[in-house]
């Protein structure tokens, strides 16, 4: 299986790229601040405790030798012991000089040096976790000191909280900024893409407002003047078929009352049944081309009653049709378009498969409507091409089933005109079944 790591949606990518780069970027510098930080104190240490050596070297080689003594006996320390020899009194090193010692030993250099001549050991005695630094010194007289330290200054070992707790809120701060400066960015494009699925149901809806940054007032523009032009080439395609619907149906008038002249009464049959099938196909045209299941408004409709009214007006032609399962709760709907819609369907279930089944379903975000019949189906690569305009499969192309080719196409755009979709699927057991989702 594949697992998907980037998120889908541009809102998710930005604020994954930043919360990324931000971590790096905190992480990055809290951990040179460390360094830089450990070098300065370890130095600071270094630098403090060698002055302090190098004030009591100082303070001895001043004083006389009795005087030096007491002194020494005064400052020893357990930790700390001082002692002159006229030789160094190192204890020979076991051990190289950690890098911390190395410092100080460098420090010690560098405020005796060249005035006192410095050596230094270091020792680690087995099962101690600390080892033994000292550091002998030659006086002027030629005596030599030495300081023995048995708890030597070990490596620093920062414990970063309140460096971690500031990174920690500075990291919080800019993950929020750039949460609000990401969503101040993508909203217009999610406006955008919402203004687009609007378009697809109702082409006739306001304008969108032309307001925000440069970019998208710019694409606002060119978002509203597409749906002008869109606007303005479906109502000057609506006023030709106008016009032409207009100018066939005189002499459709004519040849009606023509044929009333006509002595046959087959013959006077015939062209009145021809007759009504070109103004039903004209009437047909007209509203689909009209649009007219977007012009309706919206209003909460009982798609029980609806249902239930459908299936007694063809229980009164004696038409088979039934139902089954109910809506939980009104629809907000175009009562006309949707029973429209819902009488194509019916009517092609009686047409095709001789009696129709209406089926109510409830889902947690929408409501199916499922018209299903026992008839012959359609061939699985028509059965998209059948919303087309007047296109009609092989079973419906003789003048009893024909039909004007229209009422799929009118039907799906009824569907989606309340957000909803229109498919047909062939039933397992035979006929078609039409499948009408709307979303709650």
């Amino acid at each position: 299986m594949r697992v998907r790591i980037l998120p889908r949606s541009l809102f998710g990518r930005l604020v994954l790229i930043l919360t990324i780069g931000l971590v790096l970027a905190l992480v990055g510098s809290a951990a040179i601040n460390l360094r830089e930080r450990h070098h300065l104190l370890e130095h600071a240490g270094a630098e403090r405790f060698a002055q302090r050596i190098a004030t009591t070297v100082s303070l001895i080689d001043r004083l006389s030798p009795p005087d030096r003594q007491e002194l020494i006996r005064v400052m020893s320390t357990p930790r700390t012991s001082l002692a002159i020899s006229a030789n160094p009194e190192l204890l020979p090193s076991n051990t190289p000089l950690p890098r911390h010692l190395m410092r100080l030993s460098a420090a010690l250099s560098q405020q005796l040096e060249p005035e006192y001549r410095v050596e230094v050991a270091a020792r680690k005695p087995a099962h101690r976790t600390r080892g033994i630094f000292q550091v002998a010194i030659c006086l002027h007289d030629g005596n030599w000191l030495t300081i023995t330290d048995r708890r030597p200054p070990r490596p620093l070992n920062l414990r970063p909280n309140t460096l971690l707790v500031q990174l920690g809120v500075v990291l919080l701060v800019a993950l929020l900024l750039s949460l609000l400066a990401v969503t101040w960015v993508t909203r217009p494009l999610a406006m955008l893409a919402d203004a687009a699925r609007a378009l697809g149901r109702d082409i006739r809806r306001p304008p969108l407002a032309e307001t925000g940054p440069t970019e998208v007032r710019r694409a606002a523009a060119a978002f509203n003047l597409m749906q002008k032009r869109l606007l303005d080439f479906m109502n000057s395609r609506l006023r030709t078929l106008t016009a032409i619907s207009h100018d066939l149906k005189t002499p459709v008038t004519r040849l009606r009352l023509r044929s009333e002249m006509l002595d046959d009464p087959q013959l006077r049959e015939d062209f009145n049944r021809d007759l009504d099938e070109m103004d039903a196909m004209l009437g047909a045209t007209l509203a689909y081309m009209r649009g007219e299941a977007k012009q309706e408004k919206l209003q909460s409709v009982d798609i029980n009653a609806l249902l239930e009214s459908m299936v007694s007006d063809a229980h009164a032609l004696g038409q088979d049709v039934t139902l089954s399962g109910h809506a939980s709760a009104p629809y907000p709907a175009r009562p006309r378009a949707l029973r429209r819609a819902l009488d194509n369907l019916v009517q092609n279930a009686l047409r095709y498969g001789g009696s129709a089944e209406i089926l109510v379903k409830e889902r947690p975000r929408s409501l199916d409507i499922r018209v299903m019949d026992r008839g012959p189906g359609i061939p699985t690569p028509e059965l998209e091409q059948v919303f087309e305009p007047f296109y009609r499969t092989e079973y419906s192309r003789n003048r009893a089933t024909g039909g004007t080719g229209l009422g799929l196409s009118i039907a799906r755009d009824v569907a989606l005109s309340h957000g909803g979709t229109l498919h047909l699927v062939n039933r397992s057991e035979g006929g078609l079944e039409a499948i009408l989702t709307l979303p709650r």
